[in-house]
């Protein structure tokens, strides 16, 4: 309160309104979900009303407004399990500087870190898990940092990628990595050395990431004046400034095999990115599908054969 002017009664009565709608605002928009996966024309009707709610209540009591901000833009959707757990599932714990995180294991054999998107969770890898445990390989996925089952607070890149590392470092080797999403751009970001030279297996990757995060919020009418607010606190806590942020290049960096899979048509991350990048690099084979979305495909048949085709070729490398 301390940021309004205490003499004038009208800025008290413009705080308590806009705490008031913001409130509404929260509840009604579910945080986060309906701002990074809204469709422009579904959500045109409201655009103008967050747009001035937002940047009102910034203007006004800004420490106020960021922490509002906080919740509604980094507080993912802890989704239900959207598959039923596999026979024979194991599920156990990792600790992490982000809370502490759940993973789940499945067969026997090199071990694939499976990695999810944002407001998602691993039992969206459920089916794919059965596929990879029943070729002769452990599949380990794990809930991210305030997501699924997982502990803490908030999800965000640096988020992403210290749950990544705290996996990375629970296990002796890896063979290889399945993303999805979000995931997938922690991954690149991800310098670990256990993931130096492994395949990846990208699907429906947000390789724009931080084009991707503006547009979904400039689509929503959020004011972006108050998200990179939000942004820059986050980067001056773990010091990792959204500039730095870049998976398209990261991916152009690597050395190991990646295949992409990814719909032509995927609402939620940009397939011409995709596309781009499998005829820019070498290494980067795209697999194109129809009809299958941004979540469905997950458990698509080209995602099976993409993975036979990483094992094959990095077993020829081994040999």
């Amino acid at each position: 309160m301390a940021e309004l002017n205490h003499g004038s009664s009208v800025s008290m009565s413009i705080f308590l309104t806009l705490k008031s709608t913001v409130v509404l605002f929260l509840v009604e928009e579910s945080m986060s979900e309906k701002i990074y996966f809204s469709n422009p024309k579904k959500f045109s009707v409201k655009r103008s009303a967050v747009n001035l709610i937002t940047r009102l209540h910034y203007s006004i009591a800004p420490n106020h407004a960021r922490r509002v901000a906080r919740k509604l833009l980094l507080t993912p959707s802890r989704m239900t399990e959207k598959n039923a757990k596999p026979i024979g599932l194991v599920v156990g714990r990792v600790n992490s500087s982000e809370g502490a995180l759940t993973t789940y294991k499945l067969g026997e054999g090199p071990v694939w870190i499976m990695t999810h998107g944002w407001s998602g969770s691993a039992s969206q890898f459920f089916p794919l898990m059965e596929y990879i445990a029943s070729q002769g390989y452990t599949a380990l996925a794990y809930d991210h940092p305030a997501h699924g089952n997982s502990g803490g607070l908030y999800g965000h890149m640096p988020a992403f990628i210290i749950g990544l590392e705290a996996v990375l470092d629970s296990v002796d080797e890896v063979a290889g990595l399945v993303g999805h999403s979000m995931g997938t751009a922690a991954a690149l970001e991800c310098h670990h050395i256990k993931l130096v030279d492994k395949p990846f297996l990208l699907i429906a990757p947000v390789l724009n990431y931080v084009e991707n995060l503006l547009s979904s919020v400039a689509r929503s009418g959020y004011s972006l004046k108050l998200f990179n607010s939000v942004v820059n606190e986050i980067a001056d806590q773990y010091r990792y400034p959204v500039q730095a942020v870049d998976p398209f290049a990261k991916l152009g960096q690597r050395n190991a095999k990646t295949i992409i899979v990814h719909d032509e048509n995927d609402k939620f991350a940009n397939y011409s990115i995709s596309h781009k990048a499998s005829l820019q690099m070498e290494r980067v084979c795209l697999v194109t599908t129809q009809g299958q979305g941004h979540g469905r495909i997950m458990k698509s048949a080209p995602v099976k054969e993409s993975f036979d085709q990483l094992t094959v070729a990095q077993a020829n490398i081994d040999d």
